[in-house]
């Protein structure tokens, strides 16, 4: 038997950078099972390699949020995104029956906006195709120019208390979205339409 609304949900896997590894999830996220995955400084090649760590937990669900560090290293949007898709189609094919949420690159300074919309623009597109969720951090967390929201930062990239709050307040929504979705990439193959009807 489970106790609270989260534990039921076996074990959410938070997946990414200094972003996720500062965040006091265990706290936020009540009767949820979270393994916090965050590495500060990490690129999306760093997850890459360690990506096997996170499928040998099994988890039942998995939000990952990489990539802003890899446009410190001025790598290309075109580097993060195909990144970002080897790590979910890995994910997919290594946890089948998982839920996926994909969180927008967040906004940081302006001077990265463009870079950045654009990385997002192809996640927001890719995510359907591994049964993934989406989940666009951008309304609740830029400015209009696409600076991150001064009130959320000390630095023009890493969250204040203010800054996890907004985050928090557009993830536990995002991963109760992410439950609903059918998780089987299974599902997608077509019918043997070659023998007799």
């Amino acid at each position: 038997m489970s106790d609270g609304w989260g534990s039921e949900h076996g074990v959410l896997a938070l997946v990414g950078d200094s972003l996720t590894q500062g965040g006091d999830w265990a706290a936020w996220l009540p009767g949820e099972d979270v393994r916090n995955h965050g590495v500060a400084g990490d690129t999306t090649d760093d997850v890459i390699a360690r990506l096997n760590a996170v499928i040998d937990e099994q988890p039942a669900t998995v939000a990952l949020l990489i990539g802003t560090n890899d446009l410190a290293w001025r790598r290309s949007a075109e580097h993060v995104v195909r990144n970002i898709e080897t790590i979910l189609v890995t994910l997919r094919k290594e946890l089948p029956e998982a839920r996926i949420l994909v969180q927008s690159v967040m906004p940081r300074g302006h001077e990265f906006a463009d870079q950045i919309r654009d990385i997002n623009r192809h996640l927001w597109q890719f995510a359907p195709t591994v049964h993934a969720a989406w989940l666009d951090l951008w309304p609740a967390t830029a400015l209009e120019d696409g600076e991150l929201n001064p009130a959320f930062t000390d630095d023009r990239l890493h969250l204040n208390d203010e800054g996890y709050r907004a985050w928090l307040n557009e993830l536990i929504p995002g991963l109760e979205r992410a439950r609903q979705l059918p998780p089987n990439s299974r599902a997608i193959q077509l019918p043997d339409l070659g023998g007799a009807a």
